[in-house]
């Protein structure tokens, strides 16, 4: 503000003195006003040009005058100018702006929350990999630190979700909560998985009683940094002194080497999605190789294909790692409007072992039934063009879909829901519940005891 006043009296200033010399001009030597004006500018400016008419005596101590203190308006506007586009350069909005626009790019990134001593570690990992990230953080000191090393962040709480929002976490592929608290770990586990359902969570926590807490809220695995440093100092002592006991009470570090392996009929991995496979398979996959294609980190719903090459890391314990499984791999229907339910649940079930087809309404769902001949369907009782009952009827019509499980998935716990679900062959009412894990173990459930 104080360089915009700056600026204002600057060009007052510079108007005055130039308006003083056309009219000096023309009053002295009379000069008509176009050429008293050119000559006070070209005065004022010191540019250099000759004199346009003759000047007389007086004329020229005016000029004089008019050159040492034109000149002076001129550098005070300059310098106004200068400063405030320094100031605006460095100020914190526009550093903002300019970080928001780099984050805006990202895809396929990774989001850390707090830039504690977990996440400062795993920022570096990050940057020496090359792998796209952000940090949310909202300390002082951190903050310096970040914009230092110049890794891309963002100044706020990670439990907002605007400021997740604005870190691309609808584009991103993991997060990671390393805050020092676990409440706060807690809210951003809650508050991201609800931003995005099919995001790959990471969740610190300090005490052992609250992992089945993150865990509920929708973390994917939990880590504790203490925890973790006590076995690594106790395997490490142990293999100094080399302990008897290191045998008997000492898990061994897992050994993984990645390898390609191609997808078979044997195999039974075709039509999944990786989440899937990967419960599967003894490892992890790395890439899928398709028509002399390579993906790497392939998206967790990213179906794969008969005669895909896997790139899998699998631990050194000499068993195949790709290999007919005996567990049954169930197709199921999921029919419901709402996207946000279809991501999350699609997720979950994906996660259970299920291949899963999502529907978003009566009439899609009907279809979808009939030409997949899934072996379950968990239908949403309230849609857009018809009711879950209505597409139960129909399935039940049809005489080849008679062993197909049905169901029915509502918020009204009442016995005449339940009354009319049976009626409309219905062979499970699902009631909604904010624990969305205890649903997905419900159909689970009945789906192995049927």
């Amino acid at each position: 503000m104080l360089h915009n006043k700056k600026i204002v009296i600057g060009v007052f200033i510079t108007i005055t003195f130039l308006a003083i010399g056309t009219i000096g001009y023309m009053v002295i030597d009379g000069f008509p006003l176009l050429d008293a004006l050119y000559m006070a500018v070209i005065t004022i400016t010191t540019v250099g040009f000759g004199e346009i008419h003759p000047l007389s005596s007086t004329g020229r101590i005016f000029t004089m005058f008019l050159i040492i203190f034109g000149f002076g308006s001129i550098g005070f506007l300059v310098a106004a100018f200068t400063e405030a586009l320094v100031e605006q350069a460095s100020s914190p909005q526009l550093r903002r702006k300019i970080m928001q626009k780099r984050i805006d790019q990202l895809r396929k990134h990774y989001i850390i929350c707090g830039f504690g001593r977990v996440g400062v570690a795993a920022a570096e990992h990050f940057h020496k990999a090359g792998a796209p990230f952000v940090v949310l953080e909202s300390g002082e000191e951190q903050i310096k630190i970040l914009q230092e090393r110049k890794y891309s962040y963002l100044e706020g709480d990670a439990t907002k979700e605007e400021v997740l929002l604005a870190a691309g976490i609808k584009h991103a592929t993991a997060l990671m909560a390393l805050l020092n608290d676990d409440p706060e770990n807690l809210f951003t586990v809650l508050t991201a998985r609800e931003l995005n359902p099919t995001l790959h969570i990471i969740a610190r926590t300090e005490t052992t009683s609250s992992e089945s807490r993150m865990l509920r809220a929708g973390a994917d695995s939990i880590i504790s940094p203490y925890a973790s440093a006590g076995r690594r100092v106790a395997d490490k002592i142990l293999k100094a002194t080399k302990g008897e006991v290191l045998d008997s009470d000492m898990v061994p570090e897992q050994q993984y080497q990645p390898e390609w392996q191609r997808v078979t009929e044997e195999s039974d991995l075709a039509k999944h999605v990786v989440e899937t496979a990967n419960t599967f398979l003894r490892g992890t996959i790395l890439g899928i190789r398709r028509a002399e294609k390579d993906f790497l980190a392939p998206k967790a719903d990213m179906e794969i294909h008969l005669g895909d090459e896997l790139l899998i890391a699998s631990c050194t314990s000499g068993e195949p790692t790709l290999k007919a499984t005996s567990r049954k791999a169930y197709k199921m229907v999921l029919v419901d409007d709402n996207p946000v339910i279809r991501r999350l649940y699609t997720r979950l079930f994906q996660k259970a072992g299920y291949h899963i087809i999502t529907a978003e309404n009566g009439q899609e769902g009907y279809e979808t039934i009939i030409r997949e001949r899934p072996e379950a369907a968990v239908i949403d009782y309230y849609l857009p063009d018809m009711t879950g009952l209505m597409i139960c009827k129909k399935v039940r019509a049809n005489e080849e879909l008679r062993h197909m499980k049905l169901f029915l998935f509502t918020g009204n716990d009442d016995a005449e829901t339940r009354k009319e679900a049976l009626a409309a062959g219905v062979d499970s009412v699902v009631v909604k519940s904010p624990d969305a894990a205890e649903i997905v173990n419900t159909v689970k459930a009945k789906m192995e005891t049927c």
